[in-house]
């Protein structure tokens, strides 16, 4: 089956990223996997402190990515394959799409403002002639009704 990996956080075009791959996998017959990434904590000198610091990052995460998934399926009547991973993005979305052969796009959100994001930076420069599927980049901007439309 046809799946469309969207990457969420907190950002306003991350949600817009996840209803464009939402409303292309309904109308396709296609699935959604989200992936929430947890990025890793400096390191902190007492092992205790960087573990509480840890957890608590990760709950944020899941709690927010849990929501997301919770109003993509009320939308779309999808449920979607839920990730949370530690780490750094770039080789974290990369491992994932060496394994998964079934994910048919990677969505990204760009930024209405400014840079469009260090994932689009790096997904959309030298590399992006070796990946296994296509990358979508979703302008942030976009309108619901525009999504809408387009999707």
């Amino acid at each position: 089956m046809r799946t469309y990996l969207a990457i969420v956080d907190d950002k306003p075009e991350a949600r817009v990223a996840l209803r464009f791959a939402a409303r292309r996998a309904a109308k396709t017959g296609g699935a959604i996997a989200i992936l929430a990434l947890v990025p890793q904590t400096e390191f902190v000198h007492w092992q205790g402190v960087q573990d509480a610091i840890e957890e608590e990052e990760m709950l944020r995460v899941e709690a927010m990515v849990h929501q997301a998934a919770g109003a993509l399926l009320e939308e779309t009547g999808i449920t979607p394959d839920i990730m949370v991973r530690q780490g750094e993005g770039t080789t974290v979305i990369r491992q994932l799409l060496d394994k998964r052969p079934e994910i048919a796009a990677l969505v990204l959100g760009a930024a209405p403002d400014g840079a469009p994001g260090p994932l689009v930076d790096f997904f959309t420069g030298s590399g992006a002639g070796k990946l296994p599927c296509p990358i979508m980049i979703i302008p942030g901007s976009l309108s619901d009704e525009a999504l809408d439309h387009l999707s």
